[in-house]
């Protein structure tokens, strides 16, 4: 997978790309953004795509936790954290959601996975369910929809049963954020009185 950037780097013109995929040589996966039509694909190859196609991103909120195994839900996007002042792409393959990020919290927990040799930024797994409890709250409070904050519950109980997140990480990415007191802590505390 490479950008037109990639490959005008290595002094091959967009007329000669065009033509490699006139004859089948490359394919067009995305408004400047090609792969050999024969490449074997990853399950999470639209997270890769994403990669590509928003290097300053980070995977994060249903995509992340779809891919640390804490959900059996399929996002219809990928969602991608972006910084607050950072340009919002306009992509339409594949689809795309952005979520911007204050300074404070879109560098912490940042894991880096190689995904069809392409390295893709995911939010780790405590701070997707601190970021998912954010997001919870805001559609709680603008829309007063619970799924949200449902969907955050059963992504750190999963998180905690498969021991991908411990609850100091997810009380420190949660104090952090600004939702330990009210949000977190009440069903962290819940979820764990036994453990």
């Amino acid at each position: 997978m490479a950008r037109l950037s990639e490959f005008l780097e290595q002094d091959i013109t967009a007329a000669t790309i065009s033509r490699m995929e006139q004859k089948g040589i490359v394919m067009q996966l995305s408004r400047g953004l090609y792969q050999l039509p024969d490449a074997q694909l990853d399950a999470d190859h639209s997270l890769a795509v994403a990669a590509k196609l928003v290097p300053n991103g980070v995977i994060c909120l249903d995509s992340a936790l779809a891919f640390h195994g804490l959900t059996d839900r399929i996002p219809a996007s990928v969602w991608v954290g972006i910084g607050a002042r950072d340009w919002r792409p306009k992509i339409v393959r594949p689809r795309i959601q952005t979520v911007r990020f204050g300074p404070k919290v879109f560098d912490r927990g940042v894991q880096t996975h190689v995904i069809e040799r392409v390295p893709v930024r995911i939010y780790s797994p405590a701070k997707t369910i601190v970021d998912l409890f954010r997001h919870g709250q805001r559609q709680k409070v603008w829309y007063d929809s619970q799924s949200g904050l449902t969907d955050a519950v059963q992504g750190m109980k999963e998180a905690l049963r498969l021991r991908k997140a411990t609850p100091a990480e997810i009380a420190q990415f949660a104090m952090e954020a600004g939702v330990w007191d009210k949000v977190v802590q009440p069903r962290l505390e819940v979820l764990t009185v036994d453990a």
